[in-house]
């Protein structure tokens, strides 16, 4: 098991997981915020459209395959149970930051852009929402059953993911995909438009 943040790297067995956050937009490689941009409107009706996009299966070995919607679908609902374990509110899925989750794990599995937040920014203007605040969390593992948990455990267990997983948010959208080598890359944006 390799596990890897954006500072820090640790060597062990055969899986590895590394994880990124975003919550300044000042400081990209420890965190980004972005406050609204100047011109930037919320569409009518499409801010909490259901979440309908396409699935695909990824093998992440002979023997394991799942489908990326299931792991989407499991991280929206453990950051939700967390937060409600907290005390705080539960988040929105929404399908245009979905979207761009997607985007960008798919360019970090496709190797089209290095593991990452850079593009933060443009990712989140590209969203047709009207927005005060917004943060990502991005992972990467390899070689576990549950790519899912693994990134929520690794999240919850450092303090800038945790910062923007408890965060002032009210919608979220998150994007997984992997590649042949059985690399998964997961992307949760968080903004709040309140």
């Amino acid at each position: 098991m390799r596990l890897k943040t954006l500072h820090i790297t640790q060597l062990f067995m055969f899986r590895q997981t590394a994880f990124g956050i975003a919550f300044s937009a000042l400081v990209l490689a420890s965190g980004l915020t972005s406050s609204p941009v100047p011109g930037h409107t919320t569409k009518k009706n499409s801010d909490h459209q259901p979440l309908s996009i396409g699935s695909s299966q990824v093998a992440l070995s002979p023997t394991t395959t799942f489908k990326t919607t299931a792991l989407e679908k499991s991280v929206f609902d453990q950051i939700n149970r967390y937060r409600v374990s907290k005390g705080l509110s539960k988040l929105t899925l929404n399908a245009n930051i979905t979207r761009q989750a997607r985007i960008h794990s798919q360019n970090m599995a496709n190797g089209k852009v290095l593991f990452s937040h850079k593009g933060f920014e443009k990712r989140v203007n590209s969203v047709p929402i009207k927005y005060k605040s917004a943060a990502e969390n991005v992972a990467f593992n390899q070689g576990y059953s549950d790519p899912a948990s693994q990134a929520m455990t690794g999240w919850i267990n450092s303090p800038g993911h945790l910062k923007n997983i408890k965060g002032k948010y009210n919608l979220t959208g998150i994007g997984v995909a992997a590649n042949s080598e059985g690399e998964v890359y997961l992307t949760q944006i968080f903004i709040s438009n309140k």
